[in-house]
């Protein structure tokens, strides 16, 4: 069985490649070199927006699953480039998916708790999403894409994703924030910003249980605390053992030239704790086994 993930570089793929390279014929792509990777993990270095080559990738691999990771996830990025973010959050998008229909691939996409308005809260599969800025609108229509493409495809709206980076760098605000509070610098969260993070980790493995299942539709991947983003950063600081007055609470949608957030983006997990054997997580649970996860365990 061969697995294709795309943004292979990124934080959400290095866990995807360490749990998928057990049991799958792991390929990745990214328009970057990939570096590091392991002997039965192969990189594939071209631009997604290239359809001809994506095809011809396609066609090359012959893919039994497609894990889409790759986006301009930059909410405020994608509010002030937005043909670029359409470009990249839609187009692509439209080009895997209509791929692995012609193909009969099933595709995963990976989605956000921030297509959500935020006035809710505890939001489950059945609500209906509501963009409140134009990152949620791409991901909005991509999920719409996916879904029409075929009954098998899964959107998998990923709740705040929280951990260290399993392979590579990665971008870890997690990571971030331990090197800045190792140095004594402050570092601020918004504690209007309500969400249920998941750890990394436990996402790779969801992620990769899904590409081998029989589910088709829309799952929430989130963990099991629904806090504030001040108090996650706080706890986080508390657990670790750093000063917990470094950490500064803000309020995101009070800052200027930022695009609006929704307060509270925290997603039920009903669904995915029912029909997956990878356990969702407390944020204490999540930490412990990011902090302490070696690829070399799962070989």
């Amino acid at each position: 069985m061969r697995l294709l993930i795309t943004g292979l570089n990124g934080f959400v793929a290095g866990s995807i490649v360490a749990h998928a390279r057990k049991t799958w014929e792991v390929h990745g792509v990214d328009i970057t070199e990939t570096t590091g990777l392991p002997a039965n993990v192969t990189a594939h270095q071209l631009d997604l927006m290239d359809k001809e080559k994506v095809a011809a990738l396609f066609l090359q691999i012959r893919p039994n699953a497609v894990i889409h990771t790759a986006a301009i996830a930059n909410i405020d990025v994608c509010e002030n480039n937005k043909e670029l973010a359409w470009k990249v959050n839609v187009g692509i998008t439209e080009t895997i998916a209509e791929l692995c229909k012609t193909m009969g691939i099933k595709m995963i996409v990976c989605s956000t708790d921030t297509v959500f308005d935020g006035i809710k809260g505890r939001y489950s599969e059945t609500d209906a999403p509501f963009a409140v800025n134009h990152y949620a609108k791409t991901k909005i229509e991509a999920e719409r894409i996916v879904l029409a493409a075929s009954s098998k495809n899964i959107v998998a709206r990923l709740s705040l994703v929280m951990g260290m980076p399993v392979m590579g760098k990665g971008n870890s605000f997690l990571a971030e924030t331990i090197e800045k509070l190792k140095k004594g610098e402050p570092v601020k969260f918004p504690e209007n910003e309500i969400r249920t993070p998941i750890d990394v980790v436990t996402l790779g493995a969801a992620l990769t249980e899904l590409a081998g299942s029989d589910f088709g539709g829309i799952v929430h991947l989130s963990g099991n605390t629904r806090i504030n983003r001040y108090k996650m950063a706080f706890h986080l600081a508390e657990m670790l053992g750093y000063n917990t007055s470094l950490v500064k609470g803000t309020n995101s949608n009070a800052l200027a030239g930022r695009a609006p957030r929704p307060n509270d983006a925290s997603m039920e997990n009903v669904l995915a704790t029912s029909i997956l054997q990878t356990p969702m997580l407390t944020l204490e649970e999540g930490l412990y086994l990011t902090l302490n996860f070696k690829m070399e365990e799962l070989i």
